[in-house]
């Protein structure tokens, strides 16, 4: 096979030209780079797009954080605040305020009391004053975590917002304040709570704040108050209870304070005047006891207006008409007919005198006793006399914290008492010329045969503070006419008897005297005094002492009330009664 021609020569091929790279937005790129316009437009782009990118950023963090705001709504402290319930437990150690000191700092607490104010510091913190008993408060601190546990902000605003004078229960830590608290009186320490449960919610508005039931009573018009009133004593106590600490607070009147009793009790002031009150009575019996008293219970429901008065409560009983007893004297008589050496008893007395004085109630508390004389009536008298003396100085020693309390708000004093052995006994002639020399001109022409007037006791007590020192002093040998038929008549001037009353600050808190025990003399002495022995409710007390041979004695009955009121000098009995009744007043 002949060989095959040779190839032609080959020739160079031609590349095309390579593509120019296309500049962003479809402009071209020449060989010096992007064009102007073209950096302008990619700028223009990467800051839209980081625009875009900041937005979602954000978009994302608001998501989140409305997340977790969502799910901080769950609260945390859910369970460690509310309503109290039936399965609500908390098992810290039982604290009382007055036991609060440094042993328990650090450590936690349970306590049961009174939201008595509260303010908010902020969305995280509060401030709650906690009143356990009588002026026996600390303050509550409450401040929500980081974390929303133990305290959220959920909490603190609900214990911020519960109504004052709620009934609360709470669990907190014991700490020091940077400095002590002034509004409180468990200064020195605060309660860091961790817990709290209402039991008994207040009232979103108080008929009277507990500030304004510590202040001195404005007047003491005891009438029930109209609606228009009742709203007006709320408004002021609204307003009150926005005022700065320091500034002066509006007093509430008599009625306001016993148309609102739960609060006129929450007064420290008030609550303190009761504990003087049971003090009192318990130093008359505590005394009596050691010298050979027994006690009694006489009745409040008698057959007969006793004492012959007319200033009884009558009411039906049944098919006829009963009375209440007006005096437990008829009742201390026949104890002692009865074999009892020594008696004494403690009630209420009854009295239907239409008198609107800071002085008189229809209803009040008696101290009464009678016993048996050996010798002399004034054995009776200075028996008497040792009692109140003991309750005089007992109340100083056992009630000094009281005491002072209540002088913070009704200023007093000192109750002034006689050095042993120089007790001032007066007869009533005697006080008499005293008035008439040294007292005012309108006292020239006291009689000797007429009992005195309030203003005259009032200014002889004052005389007597002057001369002798004292507050407390007796009145002896009171004129016949003064006296009721069953006092005896001073067997040496019968113009007089065996009869006398105790003052204290110019004031009368008991009267007695010797008792008639001869039923002859009685019945003579009855007709004196024109009533027929014979009538209803007398003839039972003559028939007494015709029953059987009875022996002298005698007694005294003294006003509970009025010895708590004079010796704090309070300017009303009705501040001293629980549940004052006078004529216009029978509530609460």
């Amino acid at each position: 096979m002949a060989d095959a021609p040779a190839p032609e020569a080959t020739k160079p091929v031609e590349q095309p030209a390579a593509a120019t790279p296309a500049a962003p937005g479809g402009e071209d790129v020449g060989e010096a780079g992007p064009s102007k316009k073209a950096l302008k437009k990619a700028e223009a782009k990467a800051k839209k797009e980081a625009e875009k990118a900041r937005r979602a950023a954000e978009h994302q963090a608001s998501q989140a954080a409305a997340k977790a705001a969502a799910g901080s709504a769950e609260d945390l402290a859910k369970d460690s605040y509310g309503p109290v319930t039936p399965t609500t437990k908390v098992d810290s150690a039982r604290a009382h305020l007055k036991d609060v000191d440094a042993s328990l700092l650090g450590k936690t607490i349970k306590l049961r009391a009174w939201v008595q104010n509260s303010r908010m510091q902020g969305a995280k913190m509060a401030f709650v004053e906690l009143r356990e008993e009588r002026d026996w408060a600390i303050q509550g601190v409450v401040a929500a975590s980081a974390e929303g546990t133990p305290v959220s902000k959920q909490m603190v605003k609900w214990i911020g917002a519960v109504s004052l004078e709620s009934f609360v229960l709470v669990e907190g830590r014991v700490e020091r304040p940077l400095e002590p608290v002034k509004s409180v009186r468990v200064s020195e320490f605060e309660l860091h709570i961790t817990k709290c449960y209402v039991v008994s919610r207040g009232p979103e508005v108080l008929g009277m704040g507990l500030a304004v039931s510590g202040r001195p009573v404005a007047n003491f018009d005891d009438e029930e108050p109209s609606t228009d009133a009742g709203v007006e004593a709320a408004t002021k106590a609204v307003e009150a209870a926005s005022l700065e600490p320091g500034a002066a607070l509006p007093g509430a009147s008599m009625a306001t304070h016993l148309s609102n009793p739960a609060m006129h009790k929450r007064s420290p002031v008030q609550q303190a005047i009761a504990d003087v009150r049971v003090a009192t009575r318990k130093l008359f019996a505590e005394y009596l006891d050691a010298q050979g008293f027994n006690q009694f219970e006489p009745p409040c429901l008698i057959g007969a207006a006793s004492e012959g008065g007319s200033n009884v409560f009558g009411l039906p009983y049944f098919d006829r008409q009963a009375f209440l007893a007006q005096s437990p004297q008829f009742y201390k008589q026949i104890e002692i007919a009865g074999g009892r050496k020594r008696v004494y008893c403690i009630g209420p007395v009854f009295r239907a005198e239409n008198s609107n004085t800071p002085r008189h109630m229809t209803e009040f508390t008696g101290l009464d006793l009678e016993m048996e004389i050996e010798e002399d009536y004034t054995e009776v008298r200075d028996m008497l006399e040792r009692t109140l003396l003991h309750i005089f100085r007992g109340l100083r020693e056992r009630c000094a914290e009281q005491i002072a309390l209540i002088r913070t708000v009704y200023p007093s004093e000192e109750f002034l008492l006689p050095a042993p052995g120089q007790e001032v006994r007066l007869t009533f002639a005697e006080g008499q010329a005293l008035l008439r020399a040294e007292g005012p001109a309108e006292y020239r022409d006291a009689s000797d045969s007429e009992d005195m007037s309030t203003p005259q006791e009032k200014a002889l007590g004052a005389l007597i503070r002057a001369k002798y020192k004292t507050d407390f002093y007796v009145l002896d040998k009171f004129p016949e006419g003064a006296r009721p038929f069953y006092a005896l008549e001073d067997p040496a001037d019968p113009r007089v008897t065996n009869a006398y009353d105790f003052f204290m600050r110019g004031q009368e808190i008991l009267s007695g005297g010797q008792r008639i025990h001869d039923p002859e003399v009685l019945a003579a002495r009855i007709r004196k005094k024109g009533v027929d022995p014979d009538s209803p409710g007398i003839k039972e007390y003559v028939d007494v002492f015709r029953s059987a041979g009875v022996p002298p004695h005698g007694g005294g009955g003294i006003g509970l009330d009025r010895v708590v009121a004079w010796y704090l000098n309070l300017p009303s009995v009705h501040l001293c009664s629980y549940y004052p009744r006078t004529p216009k007043r029978l509530t609460p």
